[in-house]
Formats: structure tokens, C-alpha cells, sequence
């Protein structure tokens, strides 16, 4: 670590610490309105902000302030302000309707809500709260105008409190709000940077929620983190997307998205001429990526990179960024681990497996979260001898490759045999015809438990139940095949971070026997 990434490191405000050396330089672009902001005017941004809340807040440290907008400079702006003042920033996921919003804001009790007017239909669900609410846009901007230029008694976050909180997804029993710590969040992002190359010289674009842990850590904090160029786009839109990827002008480096996001890219009419190879990284993450889908990409020289993280760990793994060669070789794998993070497999006694056979993922690090906000049990539940027990299954090749291999808990035992969903998804994503696809378990009585595949076709295409079983039972075990397969023309149940509701899919298939 040289003297300027140590200094970072001490002082946790990488806004900040840039503004004071290259004031000059761009911070950010906000695409929908094409607002451009140097790291100084950033600066001064965040500290008006802070002296703003601070006044709002009365007595800052400890107090949450929530935020349910769509990307935007702001955003950042507000999530950087809380830190200069001790308050805890918690981005509200904005596709949640009002009473599943309320049950997050009940569990942080935040003392103020800052929201864009487009979400107002939700805010009814929260009166009984009594928060002080303000509007982001024209209201926002005039009590920031009638703001001290800085915050009067500046005191940030320590190192290891709270700072943000991330909400968990909830696929199954009630959200978790992770608690991010200006440690955890420094350490994630470095993570980042060394795993997909991520240096000044980045121009970084960002469609991905902010209220996630990729959009706000991965991309928006490592970026900024290291001096680089963060364009904002409010939303994702795969056709505005493959336009921005491919705009010389623009010079974009890296993106992420989830493996649907790339699906959709690929489904976009402009996107047979896009030329796409310039990117140093096409980032992906939030579930397993099919190797065929991997081979289509590099056929193209897409440097496409998996990797693997969670709101309670940032940044986790991740394939090397360099030649074709790596990721050709060992695709769908996610890669290795990130140099400030301990990866450990295990069986369910808690011992290490060998290379090659499946285990959990457990973790340790400085990017590893101290736990869940007001849910000690959880908390507690989570951790086993300081190491963070995932729920993930992956098996780690002889080079130290690490393979998804699926949720721990979504396997399932058929004939005597272990089956991970993951493997069978990646086969039938070998297809052509698929967009997309999950498996789920449900019982049998010959086999004990049998898999039920949902299938959403590609646009266009023929697509029949039989013709994804006959590719199944040419690719993978007679066991492994599904025993059923189910059109979703729609595309599939997902969460506001992109992850599959197979608890839905679940409740769908129990519905479907009982009648």
C-alpha cells in the first residue's frame, strides 16, 4: 500500500481525500440530466449536505437518515454526508410497494426520509411512522441553497459503527438490514478494485440500483475510491445500455449487471453491431453465469468476468482481468479470492472439504460485516467462530477456483443423490431458445425429491417443455434431469437486487398440486 492509498484508508471519505489533490478532475456524470461534477464540486456537494442534515438531524450520530430515490449524484452526496456527521445512510429499495417498505422502515426507525415525488403512492404506508420527510429535486435543492457551506461539528462515523445499512433482499423470512462499517465498505472496495482492474483511469457506468450493494459499493464507492469517473444512469434500459457501451465518446472501461441484465443486452436489436470488445471488464454477479453463455461473449471478445460477493461482504471473488484465455478455460467458475478476504469450504459439521468436493462458503475479512441492525439472533446465527457462514455451496478447483454451485439450502436429495438447481439451469441455458431459467426441488414419492424447471423462452423462438427435456437427458445424469418443465413467458420472480424468488416459484408449484 503506497502513502496515498494509506492515507485514504485513514481518512474513509474518498470524496474528500481526491478533492484535496485533484480538485479538478470529473468525479461523475449524472446521465439523466448530464450533470457533471468534479471531485471538488462533489466535495462541496456532500459538505453542504452534511451541514444540512446536521442541523436537521439536531443530534446526528447514531440517527438514520433513508432514502428512496433512483440513482443520482444525490444519492451519493447524501450517503457520504451521513458519514461526516455520525448518521447512518440506508438506501430504501425503491420497487418495494408501501407495506413491504414500511416493514424495513419499521426495523431502522429512521428519523428522517428524503424521497423523489415519483414514489409518493408509497408514502401512505408510512404515515404512522411520523418521520420528518423532505422531497429530493427542487425542495431538496432549496433548503441545501439556505445551508452552511459545511456542517458546524463535524464528527464521522468511527471506523467500525454502523454507517450504512443495506437490506437483504428477503427471499425467505424477513429482510435483514446488513450493517456497513466505514471499514467494511473501504476494504470492499479494494477488494473490487484489485478483482476487475478498477484504477483512476476508469470510466465506470452505473445502472444498477443504488440500494443495492453493487451499485452503491462495487461500483459507485470503488470507483470514487480510486479516483475514477462514475457515469449514473437513473435506470437500467438495455437499449440506452448497449448504446452507452459501445459510445467511443463516452469511453466507458467497466460494467456490471446480473446474468439477466447481459441476457437482455443480448435480446437488444442494436446490439448485433455494438461493438462491446473495447470494455476492460463486463463485470456479472448475483447468480451462477452458464459457461456456454460465458463462451458466447468471448466468442465475440467480450473480456466477461464472473465473480461473487453479498451485501455482507462486498466483494468476494473474481475472475482475473487479462487475456481471453482465463476465462474460456475456467468458465463458470467466479474465480479467486480477493486479496483482503479468507475463503473457507466446509461441510455441515464445520470441516474443511478438499479440493473438488462442495462445501459452504465461509468468510473472513475486513469487508465482512459485524451484523444485522436490531436482530441479534440473526446476528449470532450468521457467524461461527468469527467466520461469516454464507449459505452459499461452491467446490474450489486444484488451481484455487471457486465454482457456485447453489444456494446450500436449495439442494435437494433425489434418488440418494445431492442435485444443486445450478447445475441443471446451466445446461439448459446451453440452449439457444432459453432466456432464462431456475429449478426448484419438490417431493416425489418414488425419488424422494424430483426437479421442476421454469423456462422462459428467448423472443422469437420456438420453445416446448419436450424440447427441454430431451436436451437435458442428452447433457446431464438421468437424475439430475428435471422431471417437469414450465413456460414463463413473463420471465421469472426476482427481488429488487435481481435474485430469483424460488420461494415464489415454490408457492406456484404447491398451488399447482393442490389444485
Amino acid at each position: 500500500m503506497d502513502q496515498d492509498q494509506a492515507a485514504l484508508a485513514e481518512h474513509q471519505d474518498a470524496i474528500a481525500f481526491h478533492a484535496g489533490r485533484t480538485p479538478d478532475r470529473l468525479a461523475c456524470i449524472d446521465l439523466a440530466t448530464d450533470r457533471r461534477l468534479t471531485y471538488g464540486q462533489l466535495d462541496a456537494r456532500v459538505d453542504r449536505c452534511a451541514a444540512w442534515l446536521e442541523a436537521r438531524l439536531v443530534q446526528p450520530r447514531g440517527e438514520r437518515v433513508a432514502v428512496l430515490a433512483r440513482n443520482g449524484a444525490d444519492v451519493l452526496a447524501l450517503q457520504f454526508a451521513c458519514g461526516r456527521i455520525g448518521a447512518i445512510f440506508v438506501p430504501l429499495n425503491w420497487r418495494l410497494p408501501g407495506p413491504e417498505l414500511a416493514v424495513l422502515v419499521e426495523d431502522c426507525a429512521p428519523r428522517l426520509l428524503i424521497s423523489e415525488p415519483e414514489f409518493d403512492p408509497a408514502l401512505p404506508a408510512l404515515e404512522r411512522f411520523a418521520l420528518d420527510h423532505v422531497a429530493l429535486g427542487d425542495v431538496l435543492d432549496t433548503l441545501l441553497a439556505a445551508a452552511p457551506a459545511h456542517p458546524a461539528r463535524p464528527e464521522p462515523v468511527a471506523p467500525d459503527d454502523p454507517a450504512t445499512l443495506l437490506y437483504t433482499s428477503g427471499t425467505t423470512g424477513k429482510p435483514k438490514g446488513v450493517m456497513i462499517s466505514p471499514r467494511n465498505a473501504f476494504h470492499s472496495a479494494a477488494n473490487y478494485a484489485v478483482a476487475a482492474k478498477v484504477g483512476p483511469d476508469v470510466v465506470f457506468l452505473c445502472d444498477t440500483p443504488m440500494f443495492h450493494t453493487v451499485g452503491l459499493i462495487a461500483i459507485s464507492r470503488t470507483t470514487l475510491q480510486v479516483g475514477g469517473i462514475l457515469l449514473i444512469s437513473r435506470i437500467f434500459d438495455p437499449v440506452l445500455t448497449v448504446q452507452r457501451l459501445a459510445d467511443p465518446l463516452l469511453g466507458i472501461t467497466h460494467y456490471f449487471c446480473v446474468p439477466q441484465m447481459a441476457q437482455a443486452l443480448r435480446e437488444t436489436p442494436d446490439y448485433a453491431k455494438a461493438d462491446l470488445s473495447r470494455l476492460t471488464a463486463l463485470c456479472t454477479g448475483g447468480a451462477p453465469i452458464a459457461p456456454a453463455v460465458i463462451h458466447r461473449w468471448l466468442d465475440e471478445a467480450v473480456m466477461i468476468i464472473d465473480g461473487y460477493g453479498m451485501s455482507e461482504a462486498g466483494t468476494v471473488l473474481g475472475m482475473p482481468v487479462g487475456d481471453l484465455a482465463t476465462p474460456r478455460a475456467k468458465a463458470g467458475s467466479a474465480g479467486v479470492p480477493a486479496p483482503g478476504v479468507q475463503v473457507r469450504l466446509v461441510d455441515r459439521d464445520g470441516r474443511d472439504v478438499p479440493d473438488g468436493e462442495v462445501g459452504e462458503i465461509w468468510l473472513k475479512g475486513d469487508n465482512i460485516t459485524a451484523g444485522y441492525w436490531n436482530q441479534p439472533e440473526a446476528t449470532t446465527k450468521a457467524f461461527q467462530d468469527g467466520w461469516l457462514k454464507t449459505g452459499d455451496a461452491a467446490r474450489r478447483d486444484a488451481d484455487g477456483f471457486y465454482y457456485l454451485v447453489d444456494r446450500w439450502k436449495d439442494m435437494f436429495i433425489s434418488g440418494g443423490e445431492n442435485v444443486y438447481p445450478a447445475e441443471i439451469e446451466a445446461a439448459i441455458l446451453e440452449m439457444d431458445a432459453v432466456s432464462e431459467v431456475a429449478v426448484i426441488g419438490v417431493s416425489d414419492p418414488k425419488w424422494g425429491e424430483v426437479g421442476i424447471a421454469y423456462v422462459t423462452p428467448a423472443p422469437g423462438v420456438e420453445l416446448t417443455p419436450p424440447m427441454v427435456l430431451a436436451h437435458c437427458k442428452a447433457r446431464i445424469a438421468g437424475y439430475k434431469a428435471p422431471r417437469g418443465v414450465v413456460m414463463i413467458a413473463e420471465g421469472l420472480p426476482r427481488t429488487g437486487s435481481g435474485k430469483v424468488r424460488k420461494d415464489v416459484l415454490r408457492a406456484m408449484r404447491a398451488a399447482e398440486t393442490v389444485s
